[in-house]
C-alpha cells in the first residue's frame, strides 16, 4: 500500500514536473516497471545524445532502492556493457548510500550528474577508467563516436523507446575495436566489479 500510493505521487511528480532533460514514463502501464531518457549535457562527450534506461521498482521500495540501468549503449567508466551503473544511492547500507527519503527523480538526476562528472576512482570499467585518467583526449573521443552511433537523437527520431539497442547487443564480437575491448576486458575481469552487490 506505501509503495503503490508513494509511487503515483512520484510518477504524477516525474510527468509533471520533471527534472531538466530527463523524460519518464510507464512501461505497459506496469508501476513497477518505468522507463526513462536522459539527454547528454552540454559540454560532455554526450551532448545531443537521448540515453533511454529501464527503473525496475522492487517490491520493497522505498526501503530497497529501484534498480535502474541504461539500455542504450554509453561509454562511461561508471557504467558497464550490461548498462549496470555505480553509484552508491543504487545500493543499500553499509555499502551503498540508499535511503528511503530518496526518491527516483533524485537518482535520475544523480545518473544525470554522473554522466557529466564520471569517478574514475570507483569504476566498472577499468579499461575505460584508466582512460579518462591518462589520456583524456581519446576517451572524449570515444565517448562522442559512441553517443553519435547509439544514443544520436537523428537515429532515434525513427524509433520508438520499445526498439531501443540493448547494452548487450553493442557488444557483440562484429561491432567496433572499441566494444572488442570492453567485451575483452569484461571477460578478464570477471568476479572483479566492486560495485555490484552479490
Amino acid at each position: 500500500m506505501q509503495r503503490t500510493s508513494r509511487l503515483k505521487r512520484e510518477l504524477h511528480l516525474l510527468t509533471t514536473e520533471p527534472p531538466p532533460g530527463i523524460m519518464f514514463w510507464q512501461n505497459k502501464n506496469r508501476m513497477d516497471d518505468l522507463r526513462a531518457q536522459i539527454l547528454g549535457g552540454e559540454n560532455t562527450p554526450y551532448d545531443k545524445g537521448v540515453f533511454n534506461l529501464e527503473v525496475v521498482v522492487p517490491e520493497r521500495y522505498p526501503f530497497e532502492p529501484p534498480k535502474i540501468r541504461f539500455l542504450t549503449p554509453i561509454y562511461h567508466p561508471n557504467i558497464d556493457s550490461a548498462g549496470r551503473i555505480c553509484l552508491d544511492v543504487l545500493r543499500l547500507p553499509p555499502k551503498g548510500a540508499w535511503r528511503p527519503s530518496l526518491n527516483i527523480s533524485t537518482l535520475l538526476t544523480s545518473i544525470q550528474l554522473l554522466m557529466s562528472e564520471p569517478n574514475p576512482d570507483d569504476p566498472l570499467m577499468a579499461d575505460i577508467s584508466s582512460e579518462y585518467k591518462y589520456n583524456k583526449e581519446v576517451f572524449i573521443r570515444n565517448a562522442k563516436q559512441w553517443t553519435e552511433k547509439y544514443a544520436s537523437q537523428q537515429k532515434r527520431a525513427s524509433k520508438t523507446p520499445d526498439e531501443e539497442v540493448t547494452q548487450s547487443e553493442a557488444s557483440t564480437p562484429k561491432e567496433s575495436a572499441i566494444s572488442q575491448k570492453r567485451k575483452a576486458n569484461d571477460i578478464s575481469r570477471k568476479g572483479k566489479k566492486p560495485c555490484l552487490d552479490s
